[in-house]
């Protein structure tokens, strides 16, 4: 028989996982399927493009896993029994349940309210396609001068700010960041970003923190209101509620808890890769929710499967950060370089060639779900043993 593994979720990590355990294991030992809901693959780190109009590339799973020998399963995941090891799906024809022998979940995260009051109501969300087109047409709609608010001064919320700014300049654009903007930059990296807001006219709002949000305004606990006819909230995420639901170990945000292969700690048929692990990076430290850390996580998990399968040796992919890359809009970026555990260094780059670097690196990420062996030739190999038992000594020792 074959060995079913199934793969939950079809974005940077799940995609990846997929698409590389089919070029390490020979098709005639595996069935390999990917569930996912849409028929396409999504470049989550573009949604702030798409929210401002922009065309972005279709991009259908069809294509990219033509003879691969992975089966798309176009379906809504409802649920995972861990112990009987099956998964259920909601497609166009019903409710059905897949057996599965190895599980890679892979659900990923989506935007996280924190339960401020309006926020569900009144605030758009870039997490996905679905919010990132929804405030295409809210923005669309707007008339010059008009309020636009970002909430949140992360990663997100300095992409999503700068975009709306450089397309929509005609808008009344402002920032609403917890602490300082861009405290955790280096100096070099603090000061080209208020170069570029001074020169987008963005409002900031520093040490604010959103209490409550209306559909024309935000309130800060200071006291502060700052109208708003668009308020897009980006101050982190959260996981896919699924996992909690199992007899999966969990920490208490929903995340998997996995080894280093990025195999739970509780169940070793499943693995966790991308947002939805807890997973250890350099200092002992939990990988930040992201695309860098997402691919790590999936090269090691399909790498830690494939060599368990075959007996083989078992890899172990260094997992450390290098930079953080900032779009500033079309024109602008900026790239910081980081230790191993993700601190600013003082060396940044800046400008234009910042913001070439930063599409290189989006068009790179893409294009490896497609290419998840980087176009070189694998060598698949033969299934020949299945997995040890939870609690064994081959497992243990693994």
């Amino acid at each position: 028989m074959q060995h079913r593994i199934v793969v939950l979720g079809a974005g940077y990590t799940g995609a990846v996982a997929a698409g590389r355990l089919a070029r390490r294991l020979h098709r005639a030992d595996v069935a390999i399927t990917l569930v996912n809901a849409e028929p396409d693959f999504v470049e989550r780190v573009r949604m702030h493009q798409l929210a401002v109009g922009q065309s972005l590339r279709p991009r259908p799973y069809s294509e990219m896993f033509a003879g691969t020998g992975v089966e798309l399963k176009l379906a809504k995941v409802t649920g995972v029994d861990v112990d009987r090891r099956t998964v259920a799906v909601l497609d166009a024809n019903g409710a059905e349940e897949l057996e599965y022998d190895t599980l890679v979940y892979a659900l990923g995260s989506g935007w996280n309210d924190h339960g401020v009051p309006g926020v569900a109501e009144h605030a758009h969300e870039i997490a996905g396609r679905r919010g990132a087109l929804r405030l295409r047409d809210r923005l669309a709609g707007l008339d010059a001068g008009q309020p636009v608010v970002v909430v949140g001064g992360g990663l997100t919320g300095l992409e999503a700010v700068t975009e709306i700014a450089e397309a929509r300049p005609d808008l009344d654009v402002a920032l609403v960041a917890r602490g300082a903007l861009g405290d955790w930059l280096s100096d070099k990296g603090r000061g080209h970003l208020r170069k570029v807001f001074g020169k987008l006219g963005i409002t900031v709002h520093e040490h604010a923190d959103v209490t409550a949000v209306e559909a024309d305004r935000v309130t800060t606990a200071d006291g502060r209101t700052i109208r708003s006819a668009a308020t897009v909230w980006t101050t982190g995420f959260a996981v896919h509620p699924i996992a909690e639901a199992t007899t999966l170990e969990v920490t208490g945000t929903g995340q998997i808890v996995v080894d280093g292969t990025m195999r739970s700690v509780s169940h070793p048929d499943v693995y966790a890769i991308g947002d939805a692990a807890m997973a250890m990076g350099p200092g002992d430290k939990p990988l930040r929710m992201s695309c860098a850390s997402g691919g790590f996580t999936a090269w090691q998990a399909a790498e830690a499967v494939a060599a368990r399968l075959t007996g083989g040796k078992l890899p172990h992919v260094p997992i450390r950060y290098f930079n953080q890359c900032i779009s500033l809009g079309r024109k602008e970026g900026l790239i910081q370089y980081v230790t191993a555990d993700d601190r600013a260094v003082r060396s940044a780059l800046t400008g234009r060639l910042a913001a070439v670097y930063k599409e290189l690196v989006c068009k790179g990420a893409a294009w490896s779900v497609a290419n998840p062996t980087f176009g070189m030739p694998i060598r698949r190999r033969r299934v020949v043993r299945e997995p040890a038992p939870a609690g064994s000594a081959v497992n243990a020792a693994a």
